[in-house]
């Protein structure tokens, strides 16, 4: 991404399937197509690529399991999926209208990444802003009605390989203004912003799955009337999708701390194509700071890099220097995770500076976490990765200096530091900050949280006979479950 938007990640996504170009104007095919029988698409798709439900999947972006009781004859209704499965085979504008979809003014294929050096690029087709109102708009839906097509949705790291295009190669975005039934202003956007600052307040203190139903009972009840049916001009409908792009990267936000990977996923992306539509530069970067948040997480760390990187560029074009920070503190921490310390230590030099030099008088309210304890998470994270353990130590006992009411982000914190002193064979001291973790952690309700605590249980298990080891042990496995 940034300058090169060919990267290793897109290879990965888009050589899932080789789909030959006539195979859409067969018979057996538009006949499928034109039932919208996507059991029967996927079985032509399998039969005339050599492709598993696996790696249909990962070109659609839906688990196996779900690609396989498609084929065995489940329907698919929703047009968010429909509009997924054909994005993710490059369905061209013919097939796409057999199926019951609006074309695209350039339909982009899953063989770009094939094409010889200098060819004609196949980005992503400019979608309106309407469009991109309409596909969030059914992702609320989808999500409010618990519909199985959410749950078992795939991540994967080259998903978000076409969203960051979009960002970089998009034409200027389109005024964001429709005659509506209802006249949207200020004071809307305004109780947006409010409910977001509430819910992300309780994210926080609580965790992901808190009130993350909530939120996206929100987005569905309440924001898709105002989009859909508003009446609004350029500036506040500019200001209208920008709100709502803020709240959407709550919700995929949420979604990430509870482990719905997929979810949050889709959740991101409809975000980064409202910030777009909106022409929010600095949400954007901070949108793309979450995805390599996540993918880096998982352990996609080139991807980590990528993405990074892709926000940092966005966040000079913006000309916010903290948000540069951020994103440069993001590409750290994926090299540190892939053991690049020459690279992880430069990253972190120039966020420093970036931060040092930083006007914070004018941040955003989405910004306010990124202080100096954050960045001294952060640090640690990088030092603990690359196994400098000292240094480590170091950043994470700093971190502890923090805001008390980022509950969650004080439990990361000092699971953190348990997990350095027992890397350190100091398996007392990191059973008696470990029972500090838990006890915030049992406030929470944070997959993520958990899953510090298991992997501090899991580096302490071979110093199991140590009483306090013993102890904390036992106490994980009462308030969490024991582990399978």
């Amino acid at each position: 991404m940034g300058n090169h938007v060919t990267t290793p990640g897109a290879a990965v996504l888009l050589d899932h399937l080789r789909i030959p170009d006539d195979l859409w104007s067969h018979e057996n095919m538009r006949t499928a197509l034109g039932t919208r029988d996507i059991g029967a698409v996927f079985r032509l798709l399998a039969r005339h690529t050599g492709a598993s439900q696996t790696r249909i999947g990962a070109a659609v972006g839906l688990e196996q399991g779900y690609i396989s009781r498609i084929i065995a004859g489940r329907k698919v209704t929703s047009i968010d999926v429909l509009e997924r499965i054909a994005d993710g085979c490059g369905m061209p504008d013919e097939a796409r209208m057999t199926l019951g979809l609006a074309p695209r003014r350039q339909a982009y294929r899953p063989v770009m990444a094939s094409r010889p050096p200098g060819g004609q690029s196949d980005v992503p087709a400019n979608r309106s802003w309407h469009d991109d109102v309409r596909a969030a708009a059914q992702l609320w839906k989808g999500d409010v009605n618990r519909r199985d097509m959410l749950r078992q949705a795939a991540f994967g790291s080259a998903g978000y390989t076409l969203p960051a295009l979009r960002w970089f190669t998009a034409a200027t975005p389109q005024p964001v203004a429709q005659e509506g039934r209802r006249t949207v202003g200020q004071p809307d956007i305004d109780t947006i912003r409010e409910v977001t600052a509430t819910y992300r307040r309780l994210d926080n203190q609580y965790g992901g799955g808190h009130a993350r139903d909530n939120v996206v009972r929100y987005l569905h009840h309440e924001v898709t009337p105002l989009v859909t049916e508003g009446r609004y001009e350029p500036a506040t409908g500019s200001r209208l999708l920008a709100a709502v792009a803020e709240l959407t990267q709550l919700a995929g936000w949420q979604a990430y701390d509870m482990a719905e990977h997929g979810r949050a996923q889709r959740y991101l992306t409809h975000a980064l194509d409202l910030a777009r539509a909106a022409d929010d530069a600095g949400l954007g970067a901070e949108i793309l700071a979450a995805m390599s948040h996540q993918v880096t997480y998982l352990g996609h760390t080139a991807a980590g890099v990528d993405l990074a990187r892709a926000a940092r560029q966005t966040a000079q074009r913006a000309g916010l220097t903290v948000l540069t920070a951020e994103a440069l503190v993001m590409e750290a921490h994926a090299h540190a995770a892939a053991r690049d310390e020459r690279a992880c230590a430069t990253a972190l030099h120039r966020a420093e500076q970036a931060l040092d030099r930083a006007d914070r008088s004018s941040d955003p309210q989405w910004l306010g976490y990124f202080d100096e304890a954050y960045l001294s998470a952060k640090f640690g994270h990088c030092f603990h990765a690359l196994g400098q353990h000292q240094q480590a130590e170091r950043f994470a006992v700093r971190s502890l200096r923090m805001d008390e009411r980022y509950v969650r982000g004080k439990a990361f914190n000092l699971a953190l530091l348990a997990t350095i002193h027992a890397r350190r064979g100091e398996a007392d001291r990191a059973s008696a900050i470990g029972a500090q973790a838990l006890t915030l952690t049992t406030q929470l309700r944070s997959a993520r949280a958990v899953r510090y605590l298991r992997d501090l249980q899991t580096h302490l298990t071979a110093h199991r006979h140590r009483p306090a080891v013993r102890h904390f042990i036992t106490r994980v496995d009462a308030a969490l479950g024991r582990r399978r």
